[in-house]
């Protein structure tokens, strides 16, 4: 997150809010705060619109950069990840398995069987799923060190462990939620079944080749698959340039001098305001007010959200127009997504908006593209009368065969659904550009917003190369696949005619055969308290500082973090804990029989929340686990 400065646009708003609905919300923080800990948000509230009314803008900018910590850790402690695919009651026993699976799934205690169902006739070969699974949380320990997904291979009879990936991992009372990303093949109009393994103390953070790399801090990133590099801007985050890994290397960017803000090829979302007196728009933030990363193997997603700003901002900070949107990335595929809203959180008049709109330089490209309202891809000009019902645009080149195409998933609005339109006739002669599109969902002219209306989106770009044998039939089979990925659902454990088992799951370190010392080691950090908490009765393990433990030929491997950005000298736990005369996480390791060294590293990714805590290191901070 970022400075207090940028709350100054949103800072009234929650105050009102909060000043008219504290009363009636969810007690927060009750347990933790007792009054002397913490000062809840209702004080906060009262304590910033104080400051205001007097004219100290410097305490009251203290206090909504108070604010905003107390909004993260209220997201911590009950935001929403989304709607579970798979409830926590349905799991089965790895002793309950054929013997020869169990064997080769020796470590892990638990597992959940989901089926994954094809409809639409086409065969999906490695294609991503990513679903929202609940576990209990008795069961569980470290759901980023446990989770292993594996598939049975009909023709062997053996299970093999597929590459996965988690990410905003969180607990709620009974549970432990996340999201698991992995890829899955499924025949055509069939079923596949895969099982998500977990419930192993001795589990260690999986490792797994990939084509996706992220280079970069914040969502400053350049992300490298094996189709394309990806830049995002350093500035705000919007996506800046796509260079394709062809022969050739296209690169699509855009040049000139934008409207004062650097220019970038996705130049959404934006609207002007009443008496088109001025546009607000995403690609004048200075840096993005809020913003999420996630980074993996196999998908890296780079989520930014608030209000757009002025071309004179701060002099005019309307909080009106609320912009979510979400980039992702997947590993091997030859697209990337966009998901977004716009949504009134006030009644406005405004003049017109954009929510997808794509400028690219130079003439890369020499034919038009574009989908009809059936889907189905057409080439050349777009008829007038079909201008405002398309579902997706783009441009190719007729002798490299470089392509960009926009397909449209999903377009949707609430208090504009009447008028809704799918315009963005595609050029490829933007007048000191190149190729443009520009979508308008809603017109241009005298609109009116009423508070909860919103255009929401989700589109996927291709950079495949345009076929050249039955290229419309290819490329709609593309977005068909996109339009209807698999479902998941809950199944019976599989029961073959014949189960055999090659490897294991395990690899050296994660069951108590290889790894006799891991007990005692985490049973040593233990004894590692963070002393700058006085009078908590919690150490590294139980606040969730340490994210993994190895051991390979006595020397130890401690991946660890600290609570925030703000305390990145982790060697204060490291040697002497606090310098107190007691020990750090390196001598109490040390002192174990058959510990030669002991290494530590350092991560902030994925960051640190209270999720990560035990159920003892809850308590001892006041909060019910």
């Amino acid at each position: 997150m970022n400075g207090s400065v940028r709350l100054a646009g949103w800072i009234l708003g929650i105050s009102l809010f909060y000043g008219s609905t504290v009363a009636s919300q969810e007690e927060f923080l009750t347990d933790i705060r007792r009054e002397i800990r913490d000062d809840g948000m209702e004080e906060k509230v009262s304590l910033f619109q104080e400051a205001y009314d007097s004219g100290d803008y410097d305490l009251a900018h203290s206090i909504a950069e108070s604010m905003q910590w107390t909004l993260d850790f209220q997201k911590q402690l009950k935001g929403d990840i989304g709607e579970v695919d798979i409830d926590s009651s349905h799991f089965a026993k790895v002793d309950e398995l054929p013997s020869a699976w169990k064997g080769w799934a020796k470590g892990w205690e638990f597992f959940k069987t989901i089926d994954l169902s094809e409809t639409q006739g086409i065969e999906r070969t490695g294609e991503p799923v990513d679903i929202v699974v609940a576990f209990k949380t008795d069961q569980t320990t470290d759901l980023y060190r446990e989770i292993r997904v594996a598939f049975v291979n009909e023709a062997s009879g053996t299970l093999e462990e597929g590459r996965s990936q988690v990410y905003d991992a969180v607990r709620r009372g009974p549970e432990r939620l996340c999201h698991v990303v992995f890829f899955a093949d499924v025949p055509a109009n069939g079923k596949s079944s895969y099982l998500i393994f977990y419930g192993n103390r001795y589990a260690e953070l999986p490792k797994y080749l990939s084509d996706l790399q992220v280079e970069g801090e914040g969502y400053d990133l350049e992300i490298t698959s094996k189709h394309y590099i990806a830049k995002l801007s350093e500035q705000t985050g919007q996506l800046e340039r796509v260079r394709y890994k062809r022969q050739h290397g296209l690169e699509l960017y855009a040049g000139g001098k934008g409207h004062g803000e650097p220019p970038t090829i996705d130049w959404s979302n934006d609207y002007v305001d009443q008496d088109h007196y001025q546009k607000l728009r995403i690609r004048n933030w200075a840096e993005a007010p809020n913003y999420e990363v996630v980074r993996g193997p196999l998908c890296v997603k780079v989520r930014r959200w608030g209000f757009p700003h002025s071309p004179i901002h701060p002099l005019f900070t309307p909080t009106r127009m609320h912009i979510d949107q979400t980039y992702t990335f997947y590993a091997g595929q030859d697209y990337f997504m966009k998901e977004g809203t716009m949504e009134a959180i006030k009644d406005f008049d405004f003049s017109t908006m954009r929510d997808d709109e794509w400028v690219l330089s130079g003439y890369s490209f020499n034919h038009l593209l574009w989908f009809d309202e059936e889907g189905r891809l057409q080439e050349g000009p777009v008829p007038a009368d079909q201008n405002e019902s398309m579902w997706g645009v783009g441009f190719y080149q007729d002798q490299s065969r470089d392509a960009f195409i926009a397909m449209w998933l999903d377009h949707t609005a609430q208090g504009w659904s009447e008028i809704l339109k799918r315009n963005g006739t595609p050029t490829l002669h933007y007048h000191q550009h190149g190729q443009l599109w520009s979508r308008y969902p809603v017109g241009s002219g005298e609109l009116v917003a009423k508070n909860g209306d919103f255009v929401s989106q989700r589109n996927a770009y291709l950079v495949a190369p345009y076929p050249e044998e039955e290229p419309a039939e290819k490329i709609e089979q593309v977005r068909e696949r996109l339009l209807h990925p698999v479902s998941a659902a809950s199944g019976a454990a599989p029961q073959p005619t014949e189960a055999r088992a090659e490897g294991a799951l395990a690899r050296d370190g994660e069951t108590l055969e290889t790894a006799p010392l891991k007990d005692k080691m985490w049973a040593a950090l233990r004894d590692v308290r963070d002393e700058q908490l006085y009078r908590i009765d919690a150490n590294v393990v139980d606040l969730g500082y340490i994210y993994d433990l190895k051991v390979r030929d006595g020397v130890v491997e401690v991946l660890m973090t600290m609570p925030h950005k703000g305390r990145p000298v982790y060697e204060y736990l490291v040697f002497q804990g606090g310098g107190r005369n007691t020990e750090g996480i390196r001598e109490r390791l040390l002192h174990l029989d058959g510990v030669k060294d002991v290494l530590v590293d350092f991560t902030s990714e994925p960051a640190w929340d209270v999720s990560r805590m035990t159920e003892k290191g809850l308590m001892a901070v006041g909060l019910e686990p």
